[in-house]
């Protein structure tokens, strides 16, 4: 059987695909910067879209927030190179939103607060649909990367929340399609479902339920269904990006309803590119091209194999890179409109002696969506260096996940905490996740830590592409030579897990030595509708009114009595 196939970049389709795209997304952004002009509430339009959002467009927005580039070309990456271990995430996802809905949402909306954070990881989101471009067209990744992303800051910074979400809801439709259609015509062209199946059960990759207990092993159903789901509720439930949308509907049971929505959506697409996976390696079971040196890295498989498919379908390199560009620039949108509210609401507007004008805070904004978004371009370049984009991204997101949830939980369930308790828990969780993460990322781009792969075969492949192999043996790796520290060998996916205890353990630790806080029966709203119950009780509360009622009656009384000695 002859792999070899011919090269092919974009046409003139193709790239008419592409630029409708970015074109609709920018045109977006300037439609609802002229709607938004004479507002004067700008900061509420701009951060939270008057709050007045509908389901459709908000539960959208959600899933193309969460859904990036990492997953639409991870996902498959990793299910070609390590099984399908990773498809039970999607267990843990759905877990995810019943406790959103139940435990930290409805604080958030019962104070209406517009700030609850994610510079590390943008860069990484950036540099997969730049990744996708360079290999249907040739074209430098780091000169795509910088125009493509000056249309996300354009129509983010002219349009706010609004022209994020609507252009999310876009940009989800042509994910959606992008995905399915290569899933469909990949599955026909390797011979049907069962084929597919067949070929990936022979290499030993499909598994789900590996139980081994050892948290050392990168991927088990524990530490993809237990420690995963603590990193997936960090990133949805006290996300600034999640806040943000809730806010903007009119009301909590609205709010639950879009995250229902944004959990089905987020499993579908999940399992559709862990099935483009298995297709992928059904496709190329007998000639692997990472080992024949048709691509660099499994990370570009994806493109890769749009590229093969594409004979059949005019436009499809075209509708496939929209839809990877789309997942990416959502996620770098959501991010800059967030991280623009938390730096003024947080920082810039407590500093401020006299409060800036609505129109001014609009302004600044909007220079810090175009100041973050020139500096997570400059970091793209050191993205090529690190690992897996599965593994990257949630080893990054991972610094910042456990200890924020450390926090909110912190706050939202002990109420004996106290900021300063708060705060050390928080810095010592970031410094100690950040340190197990960054060392983990540089000893496998060093070579030290290197995991088992499944088997792949170059049996079939053509005499030319045999030869142009430097070797013909398997791309297997086994962690070889220098024995790394014990912390960088511990599955990334516990990383939130390590963050989140260390915030609460130390912070109510800290806070016992630096005297409790005192619950006060009106900060009631600040605590989780599940510990109600376990606070000072409404009939205490009564209680104590009801002493202090009596007390007053009391003095009431004797000073009556003395007035009328007196007289």
């Amino acid at each position: 059987m002859d792999n070899e196939i011919k090269k092919r970049t974009f046409d003139i389709l193709d790239c008419g695909v592409f630029a409708f795209m970015l074109g609709v997304s920018a045109i977006v952004g300037v439609y609802h910067a002229y709607k938004a002009r004479k507002n004067p509430d700008a900061v509420r339009e701009y951060l939270i879209g008057g709050q007045n959002m509908s389901i459709f467009p908000i539960s959208m927005s959600l899933i193309a927030s969460y859904i990036s580039g990492i997953a639409i070309l991870g996902l498959p990456a990793e299910m070609y190179v390590y099984g399908t271990q990773l498809w039970s995430v999607v267990i843990a996802d759905a877990c995810v939103s019943l406790t959103m809905a139940i435990v930290y949402l409805p604080v958030f909306y019962r104070l209406q607060i517009t700030s609850s954070y994610e510079l590390l990881y943008i860069p990484l989101v950036i540099y997969v649909p730049a990744l996708a471009f360079n290999q249907v067209t040739g074209i430098d990744l780091h000169i795509v990367a910088p125009l493509v992303c000056a249309v996300c800051i354009f129509y983010t910074t002219l349009g706010g929340l609004k022209a994020v979400v609507w252009t999310d809801t876009i940009q989800t439709i042509v994910m959606f399609g992008g995905v399915i259609i290569v899933a469909i015509l990949g599955t026909i062209n390797a011979g049907g479902i069962d084929e597919v199946w067949r070929r990936n059960e022979a290499s030993g990759r499909i598994e789900f339920f590996n139980m081994d207990p050892n948290p050392t092993v990168r991927h088990t159903f524990w530490t993809v269904v237990v420690g995963n789901y603590l990193n997936w509720l960090a990133t949805c439930s006290v996300n600034q990006a999640m806040v943000q949308r809730c806010l903007a509907m009119p009301n909590l049971k609205k709010s639950n309803i879009t995250i229902m929505i944004m959990a089905i959506g987020i499993i579908s697409i999940v399992s559709l590119s862990c099935y483009t996976g298995i297709v992928i390696y059904a496709t190329f079971y007998d000639c692997d091209p990472v080992t024949t040196k048709q691509i660099r890295k499994p990370d570009q498989l994806l493109p890769f194999f749009v590229m093969k498919i594409s004979d059949s379908v005019p436009g499809l390199p075209g509708v496939f890179v929209s839809g990877v560009f789309s997942a990416a620039l959502s996620t770098m949108s959501t991010g800059l409109n967030s991280m623009s509210g938390v730096i003024y609401e947080d920082m810039i507007k407590p500093l401020l002696k006299n409060p800036l004008s609505q129109v001014a805070a609009s302004r600044v904004m909007k220079f810090l969506v175009i100041l973050i978004g020139i500096i997570c371009v400059a970091f793209v370049f050191l993205v090529d260096k690190l690992g897996g984009l599965i593994q990257a991204g949630k080893s990054l997101s991972g610094i910042t996940a456990g200890p924020l949830l450390g926090i909110f939980t912190l706050g939202m369930f002990f109420p004996s905490a106290n900021s300063t308790g708060a705060l050390t828990g928080a810095l010592i969780s970031l410094n100690l996740v950040a340190w197990i993460s960054l060392g983990t990322q540089t000893a496998i781009s060093n070579g030290i830590i290197n995991f088992p792969v499944k088997p792949v075969s170059i049996e079939g492949c053509s005499e030319s592409l045999k030869k142009s192999s430097a070797n013909l043996t398997s791309i297997i790796k086994d962690a070889i030579g220098e024995e790394p520290f014990f912390l960088y060998r511990m599955s990334y996916l516990w990383y939130t897990w390590i963050g989140f205890l260390t915030a609460i353990l130390v912070g109510l630790t800290v806070s016992w030595f630096t005297g409790s806080n005192k619950y006060k029966p009106e900060d009631k709203k600040l605590y989780t509708p599940i510990i109600h119950r376990l606070l000072p009780s409404s009939k205490r509360s009564r209680k104590n009114v009801a002493m202090e009622l009596n007390k007053i009656d009391e003095e009431a009384t004797a000073n009556h009595s003395q007035y009328l000695s007196n007289r």
